[in-house]
């Protein structure tokens, strides 16, 4: 079995993806062969060697004459359907256009039948979206990884005119997946290179476990001021569970002339208001002032929020953010009845293996001060009777 990894470090487009699988052994000869039973206009696919800030990479480029064909999503599945593609591979592309179709009905607020196809109807995106699918089937990928996607900022020129970075298509497309802002003021991940990833990955995230084959780099088109390349690497899986991980932020400020008061304050405000977790890190400023770092684990979702909470209610006078790779073991609440009053108990698994039993500190503070017992006796009896319960 092999599995590849769509390491998308500057973004995805088509020409990337079929450039880096070209990379990666797919012959370009056996390519044209198959693309030319979609009988499709005439056109040449050109691959040639290219460096990007030193690291070489496949660039393809696809020529063809100015067609003023306006294609919809009945007709390339026609085109599909009556050429000679294998059958997975007539799947998967029909998949890949019609995730683009139903982002356009939906935007263009039309019946996915009526949807025209413009940039991504044109020759050069049927042979990228056509060409991956069938590169993923030779090379004899079953099953494709992906890291979350960067998004960059801006406004790009299109048929339908000016529009903002990222494209409305590819925000619908990208529907819950992974994705953050990266700071490149132009488009990185086009919809034709979104609808390809989001078909293909069975997971977002960091590298599966695997023992590594072959790394195949598909270039770009524009300079960004880093490299520009699509990152496929392959590799046998190896015999032991992938990480969960989810895409995370933290926001981070030092705080040094605030009242240490708003402190409890300030966390409770940011734990209403979504973030995973809190914490503060004491350190030393310039001429040797004592600090605290404020610290705050959150979704992509709830940053906005959260950094308003900071500026609002702190004394700060900037933030960092920075993006991480988040790992959360399952976890569950159970109550056991200890001699003195009821406890719960958080319980945590990995992989279905109980790996921590912990008593909630306020009920244990409760009873104990209630009861007069020392609060350790108190824990200790807990965390007992639910390992008991649990086994």
């Amino acid at each position: 079995m092999t599995v590849a990894y769509f390491d998308c470090f500057s973004g995805i487009s088509g020409d990337m993806a079929l450039g880096a699988l070209i990379d990666l052994g797919l012959s370009v000869d056996e390519l044209m062969d198959i693309l030319e039973t979609l009988g499709l206009e005439e056109f040449q696919l050109e691959s040639r060697d290219v460096m990007s800030y030193g690291l070489r990479a496949t660039k393809i480029n696809v020529t063809a004459p100015e067609n003023v064909l306006v294609r919809t999503f009945n007709s390339i599945n026609d085109l599909i359907e009556n050429s000679e593609l294998p059958e997975m591979v007539k799947t998967t592309s029909l998949d890949i256009f019609m995730l683009i179709a139903r982002a356009e009905s939906l935007i263009h607020h039309k019946p996915i039948d009526q949807v025209h196809f413009h940039e991504v109807g044109a020759v050069d995106s049927i042979v990228d979206i056509v060409g991956t699918a069938y590169g993923v089937h030779a090379l004899g990928i079953n099953e494709v990884f992906s890291s979350p996607l960067p998004l960059g900022h801006g406004m790009i020129k299109t048929l339908h005119g000016s529009i903002p970075v990222p494209a409305p298509a590819v925000l619908e497309i990208l529907g819950d997946t992974p994705t953050y802002g990266c700071g490149i003021p132009t488009e990185i991940v086009t919809p034709t290179g979104a609808a390809i990833v989001k078909t293909l990955a069975f997971e977002f995230g960091t590298m599966p476990p695997m023992t590594l084959s072959k790394t195949g780099y598909g270039a770009g088109t524009k300079d960004l001021g880093v490299p520009n390349l699509l990152r496929i690497i392959t590799g046998e899986p190896l015999g032991f569970p992938v990480e969960q991980e989810q895409l995370a932020y933290v926001i981070s400020t030092n705080i040094d002339d605030m009242n240490p008061e708003f402190y409890d304050y300030v966390m409770e405000r940011l734990f209403n208001a979504g973030a995973h977790d809190v914490w503060l890190t004491p350190i030393q400023m310039k001429k040797t002032r004592p600090g605290t770092v404020i610290n705050i684990l959150c979704s992509p979702a709830d940053v906005a929020a959260l950094k308003r909470i900071l500026i609002e209610e702190t004394s700060t006078f900037g933030l960092r953010t920075s993006v991480v790779m988040k790992k959360a073991i399952e976890r569950e609440a159970v109550e056991v009845e200890t001699p003195w009053g009821t406890v719960s108990v958080k319980v945590g698994r990995e992989s279905g293996r109980v790996t921590s039993v912990s008593p909630e500190f306020s009920d244990c503070a409760r009873i104990a001060g209630e009861q007069g017992v020392p609060i350790k006796e108190v824990f200790r009896k807990a965390q007992a009777l639910a390992q008991e319960q649990l086994d």
